[in-house]
């Protein structure tokens, strides 16, 4: 039987090692995500409800640069529409939806009744309410208070349900204006609701802020592409005519 040897410092492998191509590289890499991100949330400047994403880098191990991105909560401006299943939070907050991926997260109140009288999403979702699926009956004023509360000619029908994440959270965008709920997802007590009936949440990207941003992005990425084709001329230089015999 062969007997094995430890293993010395030449078997293992050594950090990637960087140099003046990867580095370019990975800088286009990451400012071609930065643009997708910028060009995404300008393409929603004008979706109600929408939440922008930011970009960020960070260095990896190799020292190679990474972009992760995170979503901007920042409550957008709301726009007064008397349609009475227009709905507005104030502050943080998310109205649920059952989705046929499950719950989902959304600021866009932007709500119908379905044939069946049911309360959905500009998709169809049902809006859930503590009891489940909303149902309006047939006739009445329909009000519902900051608390969520719905009442229909003063009666009271059902409360809708209300959920936040705690601070820092980073929720994953899905479809627009979904989000995927975290596990650390928590109701929203009625006395710290704030509701608003007729209303609809803009989305919160500011579109000179995106282009500018943009933009300069674009000016980067060309700077970048320079510094690349200037090292893979330099590096042709060194192969084709240094190593030439004198």
């Amino acid at each position: 039987m062969a007997s094995s040897c430890p293993l010395t410092d030449y078997d293992m492998p050594g950090p990637v090692q960087t140099n003046g191509l990867s580095s370019a590289a990975a800088a286009l890499q990451m400012l071609e995500r930065r643009q997708a991100v910028l060009a995404n949330n300008l393409a929603n400047a004008s979706t109600r409800g929408f939440k922008a994403e930011m970009a960020f880098s960070r260095l990896m191990d190799n020292a190679l640069a990474a972009t992760d991105t995170a979503v901007d909560l920042t409550a957008g401006t709301l726009t007064q529409t008397h349609n009475p299943f227009d709905l507005a939070v104030e502050g943080d907050g998310f109205f649920v939806v059952n989705t046929p991926g499950g719950e989902r997260f959304v600021r866009n109140g932007s709500f119908r009744l379905s044939p069946e009288r049911q309360l959905v999403d500009s998709r169809g979702n049902p809006v859930l309410g503590e009891d489940g699926p909303i149902t309006i009956p047939p006739s009445g004023v329909v009000e519902i208070d900051a608390a969520g509360q719905i009442a229909v000619n003063g009666k009271p029908l059902t409360r809708l349900r209300l959920e936040r994440v705690p601070s820092g959270t980073d929720l994953q965008h899905e479809g627009g204006t979904l989000f995927v709920p975290e596990a650390s997802r928590q109701a929203i007590p009625p006395a710290e609701r704030r509701v608003q009936q007729g209303f609809l949440e803009e989305s919160n990207v500011n579109p000179m802020a995106a282009m500018t941003d943009m933009l300069s992005v674009l000016h980067r990425y060309q700077a970048a592409q320079k510094t690349l084709s200037t090292i893979d001329a330099v590096r042709g230089i060194a192969v084709t005519d240094l190593a030439k015999p004198v």
